[in-house]
């Protein structure tokens, strides 16, 4: 997979090199001589360009890439490289990093972004994550589709704990997508069995989050499941 990376700071530099490390072809562009720093990342290819002309885009072939990831720290520059990337070249993935929580809402399909990541947010998000049982946490939000990446810890309480999978009439516009119990992270199945601290990920549109939370609740949960 090619993936092109508009902004080689920090964060640029550290996403290019765990992508790299996964075997994917990686090009970051910055137009800060400063950043072009190679022997940092030797393995990626180095573009010293204007991420936001088309020119620089042209040379960059961005026509090629599967992903693009918008990472600098203007979320100005963010949202005119996710645009040009999605509606001059038709890149399949957008990813744009949100560096003020307060322009996150333009983070869209509007503007060409598939997933929009806000630090704060996320960080936010893992702290609740580690310390909430029973709660639903909202860790990412994906533009395009109308969904988001949830979680929530099932409270030992909880009624559907010891239901199958299979048996629980989940909400509509909600997919279970993984359960991490201990260190071990499974595929659900419908056979598999629902257990007490379990970490369900789901994907779900924003309007099933509440529903979903009930349906996982201590109180609400048996309704929800079939006989």
């Amino acid at each position: 997979m090619r993936v092109a990376i508009a902004g080689a700071g920090a964060v640029g530099r550290s996403i290019a090199a765990e992508l790299l490390e996964n075997g994917h072809e990686v090009l970051l562009v910055d137009k800060n001589p400063t950043s072009i720093s190679v022997e940092r990342v030797p393995q990626a290819e180095w573009l010293l360009a204007d991420a936001c002309e088309i020119t620089s885009l042209d040379e960059a072939a961005l026509q090629r890439c599967n992903v693009v990831i918008a990472a600098t720290g203007d979320d100005k520059v963010n949202l005119v490289v996710s645009l040009l990337a999605k509606t001059e070249y038709g890149v399949p993935r957008v990813v744009a990093r949100v560096n003020n929580p307060k322009n996150e809402w333009l983070f869209n399909e509007s503007w060409g972004v598939d997933v929009a990541v806000s630090t704060p947010r996320l960080m936010s998000a893992l702290v609740e994550e580690a310390v909430s049982v029973g709660d639903l946490v909202r860790l990412l939000r994906f533009s395009q589709g109308d969904a988001n990446l949830v979680e929530l810890t099932l409270p030992e309480e909880a009624v559907l704990v010891g239901t199958r999978v299979g048996d629980v009439e989940w909400p509509t516009d909600t997919s279970l997508v993984t359960i991490i119990r201990g260190n071990r992270v499974l595929t659900p199945s419908k056979d598999d069995a629902l257990e007490a601290g379990d970490e369900l990920l789901f994907v779900a549109a924003p309007h099933r989050e509440e529903q979903l939370e009930d349906l996982l609740s201590v109180q609400d949960g048996a309704a929800s499941a079939k006989e």
